[in-house]
């Protein structure tokens, strides 16, 4: 069985591109294979995926009840009773934050299940909340579809309950044979009459029925997330990829399937960490078919020094950057837990979002079935930001040298003549800018740009702003506030020819930002900006707000000293 194909298309400039994978002809140069990896392109479902940019993820289940980040198994269903669940509430308050899908926590490593399956009683219909027929899932879904979140599911691989109870399937050392999907239920008919035949043992069996019912009963899903993670090692119990991904794509076609799985891979860490350079397409030494997904957490996945003779195949296989809003997966208390500030948030959002991955931000509701206070204004907030800075271009009345990247429209674009290459936007008048985003034309010419640089023209010169290094989906280059009459952007770098669907400049008013300044035993002053208390900002070479000081207890402005790095005071 094929899971992945890389279906060559020839385009007006004579290339042939493929989808989502190619294989590397035999006796390719190291020139020739890193051309061949601009020519791989998204498969639609991962364009649509792109272009939604920043999602959702919800936690919550016996563990909010508990106060635990990974449960036991051994969880009485009877904990499980939210007051006042409110799922219309939960996807407003998304909706205002930007969000575009929601990634709901179906059933995590406990094994308690959040919807009315007909494969185990440890689930919400042993629960006295709504007198055991609440379905958590089916309000999910329905307020999705009221407030136009598409809706994903994280389905846990891992199975406490399965692996602790008496007779459960998690490792039980039962033989793989014939099975067919779904295991008809005895009053409990399926509307989708469609049946697949797969050899599994009996926790595969039982995993594949959950799917079934998730993807046929809740759907459509546009998302299936699976957690790489392991809470009891030593079981023996192995996974049947191959026949889930099979399945997914029979009854959700549109699905990115996530993590332990071919189309959208984790960042590598879940503090918001993001990379200077992000690659989409990666490359393997062998087929996608028989790649085991392990997470990547390096550096750098996919630069030059990543292709050599061992590759021999390239694949679409871009980041999603998850993190939660609060210090942990689940909610635990309103008291002490830590909650992310608007700018920390905002932070992750345009370093994500604007460094070619998506942003998944999980948004774990409390015991009440409700968003917390604090939760909720951080997401409006953020809402209100994101609108503020990036709804308008403040290019959209500007001209460029070149054609298309300024018509608003990702499927035209400018293609450059050689790979290194510039082309310049003129505005009307001086305006002042501090973000500037681009994007290439992935979707038709690939991901080709592997180093850039932008000039402003202040007052007659050009001045270098910011630099990156990929661009992909989207790059949002950060800088001091500059007022200028133009800009150029320059590729120093692309695998071939760069081709840039759009650009645009705003401007963000920038919040001043709490200062923490230390002075310690050998007179040593350090000054600088304070963290989140979750610890995740994270400072690039793109722009470090300046910080400016006085030794003569005047109020600091921008004429006076710039801070540089720690100094000496010894009588300070």
């Amino acid at each position: 069985m094929t899971i992945l194909v890389g279906v060559p298309c020839r385009a007006a400039d004579q290339q042939t591109y493929y989808v989502q994978t190619v294989k590397i002809p035999d006796g390719y140069t190291h020139s020739q294979k890193v051309e061949l990896s601009a020519r791989v392109l998204p498969h639609p479902r991962q364009r649509i995926w792109f272009d939604d940019e920043f999602f959702g993820f919800i936690h919550f289940g016996v563990n909010t009840f508990t106060g635990r980040e990974w449960g036991t198994g051994k969880e009485e269903p009877a904990l499980f009773n939210p007051g006042n669940l409110d799922t219309d509430s939960w996807c407003e308050l998304l909706k205002a934050a930007r969000m575009q899908r929601v990634v709901m926590v179906a059933k995590h490593h406990d094994g308690f299940c959040l919807w009315q399956t007909r494969y185990t009683s440890h689930s919400v219909a042993d629960s006295p909340w709504r007198h055991g027929q609440g379905d958590v899932l089916k309000e999910v879904a329905e307020s999705c579809k009221k407030y136009g979140l598409k809706l994903g599911i994280y389905l846990s691989p891992a199975d406490l309950y399965q692996i602790e109870r008496p007779g459960g399937y998690y490792g039980n050392g039962s033989a793989f044979t014939e099975r067919v999907i779904p295991r008809p239920v005895p009053g409990r008919p399926f509307t989708d009459k469609r049946t697949f035949t797969y050899v599994l043992d009996d926790y595969n069996e039982y995993f594949m029925n959950q799917l079934f019912e998730l993807l046929t009963e809740y759907g459509p899903i546009y998302e299936v997330w699976f957690d790489g993670a392991n809470p009891k090692p030593g079981t023996g119990q192995t996974y049947t990829y191959k026949e889930w991904f099979d399945l997914i794509r029979q009854l959700a076609p549109d699905a990115v399937i996530f993590g332990k799985g071919p189309d959208a891979r984790w960042c590598g860490n879940e503090a918001g960490r993001t990379r200077q350079a992000e690659y989409n397409v990666i490359p393997l030494s062998v087929s996608p078919d028989t790649y085991d997904w392990p997470d990547r957490t390096e550096p750098t996945i996919a630069g030059r020094d990543k292709i050599d003779h061992n590759t021999r195949y390239f694949h679409y296989y871009p980041a999603e950057t998850n993190t939660s809003i609060r210090n942990g997966w689940f909610w635990r208390n309103d008291h002490e837990q830590q909650v992310r500030s608007v700018d920390d948030v905002f932070d992750i959002y345009e370093r994500s979002v604007g460094g070619n991955s998506i942003f998944l931000l999980n948004v774990p509701p409390n015991t009440d079935g409700q968003i917390s206070t604090r939760d909720a204004e951080v997401l409006r907030a953020v809402g209100r930001r994101i609108s503020a800075v990036y709804s308008e271009s403040l290019l959209k009345d500007a001209r460029a040298s070149v054609e298309n990247v300024l018509d608003g429209d990702p499927d035209t674009w400018w293609q450059a003549p050689v790979p290194e290459a510039s082309f310049e936007v003129f505005l009307p008048e001086k305006r002042t800018v501090n973000r500037f985003v681009i994007r290439e034309a992935i979707a038709h010419r690939g991901e080709r740009a592997e180093a850039h640089y932008l000039e402003a023209r202040v007052a007659g010169d050009w001045v270098r702003v910011a630099e990156g290094k990929t661009i992909g989906h989207k790059r949002i280059l950060r800088f001091a506030p500059v007022q200028a009459d133009a800009f150029r952007l320059t590729v120093t770098q692309s695998r071939l020819e760069p081709c840039i669907a759009e650009v645009s400049a705003h401007l963000y008013d920038e919040s001043f930002k709490p200062i923490a300044i230390q002075h310690d035993a050998e007179g040593i002053v350090t000054i600088q900006v304070v963290d989140s208390p979750i610890g995740s900002r994270q400072a690039l070479s793109e722009y470090v707000p300046p910080i400016f000081y006085t030794l003569d207890g005047t109020t600091p402005t921008s004429g006076s000293i710039r801070y540089e790095g720690p100094f000496a005071l010894p009588l300070g």
